[in-house]
């Protein structure tokens, strides 16, 4: 509603590249794969309280078939690992991973024979998700900045072959720039964040933004 008001004459271009881009990222469907404590987070996030439906992602499919984002939730043991790669293999391409929580990103606190230490030796992940467990907000940020990633991904090797020799060259933009959604959503922290990125500095503005805290102390978030 109002979007042809905006435009010249109706007409809108772009590239194949970004439209297919566009519409991977706006219909990403999770597999049901939930594993340990972080599928409770998980299932938390696509309810009414947070509402994944908002990104296209309120159909989690219990068929692997029909999913191209498998949310590994929780802790993965050594029996589970076939299982796991099984259920990644019988999905379609193009397919990503997600990593949620530090027992699925690293095995955590369970440095055992019994359990993976990683799930990245078993599929390929893209996005790590730290937290014991993360909460919603978090899994959220992480697939914004999954469809980030996704946005921007390149179509077909002669795409690919020329982003990397432009990144080789050092005249590539930041891609895969971690934009947290709070300063996406305002526009002035928006310009000031891309200010950083291009000075290299996101870090130092990440604390900024947190009053000179390294960490996000109570109360901290409430300053604008």
């Amino acid at each position: 509603m109002g979007l042809e008001e905006k435009l010249p004459g109706g007409v809108l271009l772009t590239t194949v590249e970004k439209l297919v881009n566009w519409t991977r990222k706006s219909s990403l469907w999770p597999a049901t794969f939930g594993l340990a404590c972080c599928a409770i987070e998980m299932m938390a996030s696509g309810a009414g309280r947070y509402d994944l439906a908002r990104f296209g992602m309120e159909v989690f499919r219990a068929s692997p078939r029909q999913a191209d984002l498998m949310i590994v939730a929780g802790r993965v043991s050594q029996k589970m690992a076939p299982v796991l790669r099984q259920i990644y293999d019988q999905m379609p391409e193009p397919r990503w991973v997600l990593a949620m929580g530090v027992c699925a990103s690293s095995g955590g606190m369970f440095n055992n024979y019994a359990i993976v230490q990683g799930v990245d030796h078993i599929v390929p992940v893209d996005m790590y998700l730290p937290g014991c467990p993360p909460r919603p907000e978090m899994l959220m940020d992480a697939i914004l900045k999954l469809h980030h990633k996704i946005q921007h991904e390149p179509l077909g090797p002669k795409r690919a072959k020329q982003l990397a020799a432009a990144r080789a060259d050092g005249t590539a933009p930041d891609l895969h720039l971690e934009m947290p959604s709070s300063v996406r959503a305002d526009k002035a922290a928006r310009q000031a964040y891309e200010q950083a990125a291009a000075a290299g500095r996101t870090g130092q503005f990440a604390i900024e933004q947190r009053g000179g805290n390294a960490v996000l102390l109570p109360g901290a978030g409430d300053r604008r």
